[in-house]
């Protein structure tokens, strides 16, 4: 791959190896050379080995080639004519008190709040006169008052000459004012908790004290499965803890069970029940999951990676629907649509009963409050969704919190950028269909408990802006069209930075770079966020992606089917915010290491918790190795 005279310039002083056969008397140019970017890549590999003699790019440039020479040779004084020496550059001097060992990464910097632009004061009667003297001579008078408009200030009279030395740049910094920040309240939404510990079967669904009834089974799945012709049967069933080490399909989907009795999405009041979930699972007519990059069937406690933001809880009541749909529709967008739709029509039954129950059953109340911290540095959360077409796809901003009534699909948007408040991420304006790998899968409800926009509301060293949503197409044209439009967004919303999370990995990744790109070029700091690791590593990149985190949580670094195993945790949240405020207050990001280290997030927790004085609770990795022989391969194929 041959480089451009930027990517020379930049790696002036690394070896200089040909990229592709030359022919005698060839002038050598940035584009006869390889990138050194790949030559760790290339030596591993065994087709590049680098001499001591090597001559740096900078020395060869513009030297003559004495003889043909193959590709991946490494340029030296015996193959060019007209190599000149270059000096050194001499190291600067460190004082004896201010040298110490380098620390492997760079301490989060802090960051100075915006200072508020002054109001351009207007000035009747007044003028100002300009005289250019280049030319003929040119003299302009422009009344004060106009000049106001445009932002031309008068002159400031001058200054008294102190008979005294300056003050010191700290007296300075010290005299100058403060800028403040207006905390200001945009949005509120209050969840109203009742407690569910007991689920049984009756003549009507309805909640009464922490029981929930529901209606028969067999009358509630019939009805739902004739609205869907896609769906041939569905069942439903009540895993209560005693039931965890029972097999089960996989799991689509993990969903919070709550309503609104009061406004929109985002706004006024919703009732949430606590200690039971919806749990959705499905294979079509063939036994086939409805899944893509694998599939976490088996054993639940095996499959469940408990307490992550998208899975369940130990200790919860699953409602588990297992809907069959017709052969050959689980690699279709509307197969998986389709049981989504059926589930979700036992769950806006058990919604209804929640709106009836009586005020005196709700334990506690949360109020979830939008706040904009002006003056601080503007902040935005992107998330990249699956968008492809085939079986990827999400719904946005439902009318009930998760539902499917009244969403938008991205994939009918054209998966172009949608803002979102925090208050509706996180009041269920998101209901998730994604079919991707169970480890890196975000479901509903790690949406409904978003780590990163929960620690981005509580930061007050940020102003958040709110949470765009963009989703990733499959074709490339398609990629990069999104991502233009996700990049001139940005651009008029004037912010100052940005973190760009995905799930899953590979073709989603192709836009995940772009979108960093199409972000950082614009002068805005930009930090990303994704499954890396070992099966996951990122095949594309630019020279926006200098500030990554990896979210994998595997000890094996790889998607391991164990459901959320593998998904963006409060942890991982709070190291995006920590490496974002160091690149927004002038700090660097180290270079990574070339091949996944857990070593490196350790190293990074330990840095955040000492200069914040903040404990963080690391997720835990998978406890035991899945009994099935399929999942047994995976971990011997790594």
């Amino acid at each position: 791959m041959s480089i451009t005279a930027e990517t020379a310039k930049e790696h002036a002083k690394d070896p200089a190896v040909l990229c592709c056969r030359a022919e005698a008397g060839k002038v050598i140019a940035p584009d006869d050379l390889e990138d050194p970017a790949i030559f760790p890549d290339l030596e591993d590999s065994g087709l590049l080995e680098l001499p001591e003699n090597a001559l740096t790019i900078e020395q060869v440039l513009g030297t003559t080639l004495k003889e043909t020479t193959d590709a991946l040779i490494p340029l030296t004084k015996e193959l060019l004519d007209g190599v000149v020496e270059v000096a050194e550059e001499a190291p600067e001097e460190v004082p004896a008190e201010t040298a110490s060992e380098e620390a492997p990464v760079e301490a989060p910097a802090p960051i100075a709040p915006v200072a508020p632009v002054a109001p351009v004061a207007q000035f009747g009667g007044q003028t100002i006169k300009i005289h250019i003297a280049e030319g003929r001579g040119i003299d302009l008078e422009v009344p004060m008052s106009v000049a106001g408009q445009v932002g031309v200030a008068p002159a400031a009279p001058a200054a008294p000459v102190a008979p005294t030395t300056p003050a010191p740049a700290e007296q300075a910094e010290a005299a100058a004012p403060e800028a403040k920040v207006e905390e200001k309240v945009i949005r509120s939404v209050r969840h109203d908790h009742l407690k569910i510990d007991k689920i049984v079967f009756g003549e009507e669904t309805k909640i009464e004290g922490t029981t929930l009834t529901l209606r028969n089974m067999e009358e509630m799945c019939a009805e739902a499965v004739e609205l869907e012709k896609l769906v041939e049967s569905m069942t439903l069933e009540i895993i209560t803890p005693d039931k965890y080490s029972e097999y089960s399909e996989t799991i689509m989907d993990v969903q919070p069970i709550a309503t609104k009795v009061e406004g929109d999405i985002g706004h006024g009041i919703t009732r949430v029940l606590d200690g039971v979930v919806m749990v959705v699972t499905g294979t079509d007519a063939n036994g086939v999951q409805i899944g893509e990059f694998g599939s976490s069937e088996g054993e639940l406690d095996r499959n469940i990676m408990w307490g992550r933001p998208g899975a369940p809880e130990k200790g919860e009541i699953f409602i588990k629907t297992q809907v069959t749909i017709r052969e050959h529709a689980n690699m279709e967008r509307p197969g998986p649509l389709a049981a989504h739709h059926v589930s979700d029509l036992i769950t806006q039954e058990i919604r209804e009963a929640l709106k009836k129950a009586d005020d005196s059953l709700v334990v506690n109340s949360e109020e979830i409050v939008q706040k904009r911290r002006i003056g601080n540095k503007k902040v935005l959360i992107v998330k990249e969704i699956m968008g492809q077409g085939a079986m990827h796809d999400n719904l946005i901003m439902p009318i009930e919190p998760v539902g499917t009534l009244g969403a938008k699909p991205n994939v009918d948007l054209g998966n172009l950028p949608i803002m979102l408040a925090p208050t509706e991420v996180l009041d269920g304006g998101l209901h998730a269909l994604t079919c991707i790998g169970p480890a890196s899968k975000e479901t509903s409800r790690h949406y409904w408990r978003e780590p990163l926009v929960k620690e981005a509301m509580a930061d007050e060293e940020i102003d958040l802006v709110g949470v765009m949503f963009v989703g990733s197409p499959q074709a490339n044209t398609e990629k990069y069209y999104v991502s233009k439009r996700l990049g001139m967004t940005i651009e008029a919303m004037d912010i100052d930075g940005a973190i760009v999370t995905t799930e899953g990995f590979g073709n989603n990744h192709i836009d995940f770079a772009s979108h960093i790109e199409e972000i950082g070029k614009r002068g805005v700091k930009v930090v990303g966020d994704s499954y890396s690791a070992v099966q996951g590593a990122l095949v594309v990149g630019n020279s926006e992606m200098g500030a990554m985190v990896d979210n994998n949580k595997s000890k094996q670094g790889i998607e391991n089917e164990i459901l959320s195993n593998n998904t963006l945790c409060q942890e991982d949240a709070i190291r995006d915010l920590a490496m974002l405020k160091t690149l927004m207050g002038g700090g660097e990001i180290k270079t990574a290491e070339r091949k996944w280290n857990p070593n490196v997030k350790a190293n990074n927790i330990e840095i955040i918790e000492k200069t914040t004085g903040k404990k963080i609770n690391l997720a835990e990795n998978e406890q035991v190795l899945p009994k099935s022989k399929k999942r047994q391969e995976i971990y011997e194929k790594d």
